[in-house]
């Protein structure tokens, strides 16, 4: 599309997940999520921007605003440049499109990191990976032009994608899920200021983590979620005092795309829940949970019960009365029943897994970072991503002590696994 009246008539619906995200959303609920590069050397404002600008010339279906429908939100396309600005402000905070000339994902920099912050009803965290990273690579090359000239440009040609609703496209009207879900145990302590959040990276030793993940017979996603649910249930479940404690439950997003053929860039995720029953008698070890991760992931992590709850959130949107009831009746139905549903969730743990560099692009890059934005309910949210020798596991967090993120970092000490903390300093250093 090149003409200004051509762009007026592009527009296009929400995807199945993302309809729900901007009726749900606010500035407790940002569901917005971060992506960021750690590069060897400081950060050129002006190059960045034109690197932003030229790969929204390739990637179109970022150049979008959102606009208010009678039935639902739709994307059509933003004629304005982003704003690209030093980052001075907490990660993952709600986007107010009216501020940002109207895009719905934010790039910032400080020193020799550059931020995107994106929110949800764009894309799902793959998709934007691949954003990211093509920003990144043409930031090197604008930097760098005689070393990564067009030798080493050949390899990285766009491959096409759409911007079809891949739910509606592999959906099962004929399956569904009949669990019954019930309430998770929420996370006990005292939150910090609305606005404030504590982020700690924790730089793990890729190659001892994934020869610890073997000896234990599990995938590295198993052994971290694991660990994840010890510490949760040594430093907050097993130290509150109520009788009738939930079980801890934790979300695990799965990539729909390794179950599909799609090369759409809208949202295409699922999820899957694992619900750890453990007793208050101290009883519960380690091995025992590791035991129970395995098992649940078996189970769960199957394309029949992937495709059923993909398909019972399309049938939901599908309804006729959903479909139906104007706008302004969904954002009041949809905000009251979101105060429940989040309840049902202790924690999120995104895995995004290897973030892949070519050639010599790399040489430029120390490593990638993934952050999830907490809510009032789900307190802590968990991010990793893969590059080169470390694993970055993120924790995000509104929570006044790092107690879980502590024994997090001494248990990976204990079993012999090197790791390296980094912070934005809101807390205490735990290493």
């Amino acid at each position: 599309m090149n003409s200004k009246k051509e762009n007026k008539l592009y527009w296009r619906r929400l995807d199945n997940s993302a309809k729900i995200f901007p009726i749900s959303t606010g500035k407790k609920y940002s569901t917005v999520f971060r992506l960021s590069v750690i590069l060897k050397e400081e950060i050129q404002n002006k190059i960045l921007e034109e690197s932003v600008r030229q790969t929204l010339e390739k990637y179109k279906t970022f150049k979008v605003r959102m606009k208010e429908g009678f039935f639902w939100y739709y994307l059509e396309h933003n004629n304005k440049q982003p704003i690209i600005k030093e980052e001075k402000d907490y990660p993952c905070k709600y986007i107010d499109s009216k501020t940002n000339n109207n895009y719905l994902f934010k790039v910032t920099y400080f020193k020799n990191k550059i931020n995107i912050d994106i929110f949800h009803a764009l894309t799902d965290g793959n998709s934007g990976v691949t954003f990211f990273r093509e920003i990144i690579y043409t930031y090197l090359e604008l930097m760098y032009p005689e070393t990564l000239n067009e030798e080493e440009r050949i390899f990285r040609k766009i491959e096409e994608y759409t911007t079809e609703d891949s739910y509606i496209e592999n959906y099962d009207k004929n399956l569904s899920s009949n669990t019954i879900s019930k309430k998770a145990y929420i996370l006990k302590g005292r939150k910090m200021k609305l606005g404030a959040v504590s982020v700690i990276h924790q730089l793990i030793n890729a190659k001892q983590l994934i020869e610890k993940s073997k000896e234990k017979n599990v995938t590295v996603t198993q052994y971290m979620t694991a660990i994840l649910v010890y510490s949760i249930y040594k430093e907050n479940y097993n130290k509150n005092k109520s009788k009738n404690k939930k079980n801890i439950k934790v979300c695990i997003p799965v990539n729909l795309k390794k179950y599909f053929s799609s090369k759409t860039m809208s949202n295409f995720f699922s999820y899957i829940t694992l619900e750890a029953k453990i007793k208050e008698d101290n009883s519960a070890t380690f091995d025992k949970i590791l035991e129970f991760v395995k098992t649940d992931f078996a189970k769960k992590l199957t394309e029949e019960e992937i495709i059923k709850t993909m398909s019972n959130n399309v049938k939901l949107g599908n309804n006729i009365f959903v479909k139906t009831v104007p706008l302004w009746i969904k954002k009041i139905l949809v905000r009251l029943s979101y105060k429940e549903i989040r309840k049902y969730t202790t924690i999120t743990y995104s895995n995004i897994g290897r973030i892949g560099i070519i050639g010599k692009y790399k040489e430029y890059i120390e490593y990638f970072l993934m952050l999830i934005a907490p809510e009032p309910v789900e307190k802590i949210k968990c991010s990793s991503c893969t590059f080169e020798d470390y694993m970055i596991f993120t924790f995000t967090s509104i929570m006044q002590n790092n107690n879980i993120e502590k024994f997090f970092y001494n248990f990976l000490k204990e079993q012999g696994i090197k790791v390296k903390i980094e912070s934005n300093g809101v807390l205490d250093d735990i290493s």
